[in-house]
């Protein structure tokens, strides 16, 4: 996406990565952020994979002045560090704590022996979550279609848990399950501690709750080298889906471990009808992200298109819920989620 030169190499948006930009912007947009950019070459020492580093972020990353991050401050600061003479494994440390000044789950320092990671966005926070609950509530007789777990409760609640939106998710998969929770009273979508994935699942699954256009946000994309050099917004829809759509009461359970398309999945779902969200604050991440190439041959993934609700309002860190519900340790012990209970009792009570 920047150059063909070994820093910064094509940049290309990791598997996964790339439908909400499909979606959302015209053929132009590619022409203008695909264009060929005219870079200094940086050589294959600590020295130059540094200073590489530094300048794929600082010319191409989207959030310094929204996470108010000082990007000249920090090279001022970790330069002084780099020696020459370090080996890889002390070269990925001191890249990869620099990185993590930008608290950003979308920025990867990818290696051959390590991965560069920010998970404080959801290591930091009470989990609300329980992988041991969730196969107690769907037991041993529930279905599976595409990448979706689900069954019809004892008080005739659907529940459906999405785990991962890189798991398969066809339209006919759709059909089957909302054609099975036609007859229940309403229907519990649960998506905590899903990463993400791909942001066509997020939008396909989102798309059956809604019953016209509906703008859900904006997107933009760099425009240039300074870090607020920025396209106009560009509107992004649901669109009306054309299949079976759930007219029922809905509740989205949330927890810190709902990040990226994850993220992109909560705010879209704020805005349809008969639409509640409970539990905990999203993880974030509304970041698109993109990759580049340093000298080494190491690759770096960071947040180059910034996305925000329909308000124009941020979302990188996160969307509050409607309902906040924390997991209690009383009822995990006793074998009950308080966020599956809490949203069941809501939906009975609409009925």
């Amino acid at each position: 996406m920047f150059s063909n030169n070994k820093y910064p190499a094509n940049a290309q948006p990791p598997e996964g990565g790339c439908s909400f930009a499909l979606c959302v912007l015209p053929f132009a947009f590619f022409l203008l952020f695909s264009a060929c950019v005219e870079i200094e070459e940086y050589p294959n020492n600590p020295h130059g994979n540094f200073e590489a580093l530094w300048k794929i972020m600082d010319e191409h990353y989207c959030f310094f002045e929204y996470k108010e991050v000082d990007w000249d401050k920090v090279h001022s600061d970790y330069s002084k560090r780099i020696d020459n003479n370090m080996n890889n494994e002390s070269l990925f440390k001191l890249l990869d704590e620099m990185l993590q000044e930008l608290k950003d789950g979308h920025v990867n320092l990818y290696t051959p022996f390590d991965v560069g990671r920010y998970w404080k966005w959801h290591e930091d926070f009470p989990p609300n979550f329980s992988a041991d609950l969730i196969d107690i509530y769907l037991n041993k007789d529930y279905s599976i279609s595409g990448g979706i777990r689900y069954k019809i409760l004892d008080d005739n609640v659907g529940y459906m848990y999405y785990g991962d939106f890189s798991n398969g998710l066809g339209e006919t998969n759709l059909d089957y399950i909302i054609d099975k929770m036609a007859i229940c009273s309403g229907l519990i979508i649960d998506v905590r501690n899903n990463g993400g994935g791909l942001l066509s699942n997020a939008e396909k699954l989102a798309a059956r709750f809604f019953n016209e256009k509906t703008l859900v946000g904006y997107l933009q994309h760099k425009t240039g080298k300074g870090h607020n050099d920025f396209s106009k917004p560009f509107p992004h829809y649901i669109e009306l889906s054309t299949r079976l759509r759930y007219q029922k009461p809905v509740i989205v359970l949330t927890n810190r471990g709902c990040f990226s398309a994850t993220n992109d999945f909560i705010n879209s779902m704020r805005y349809a009808p008969n639409v509640r969200i409970l539990g905990d604050r999203t993880g974030g991440g509304s970041g698109l992200p993109f990759n580049s190439e340093m000298p080494n041959g190491w690759m770096v993934r960071f947040s180059a298109c910034p996305s925000f609700d329909a308000d124009m309002q941020q979302i990188e860190f996160g969307i509050d819920p409607d309902i906040s519900v924390e997991l209690k340790n009383q009822d995990l012990q006793k074998g009950k989620d308080t966020l599956i209970e809490t949203a069941r009792a809501l939906l009975v009570s609409k009925h």
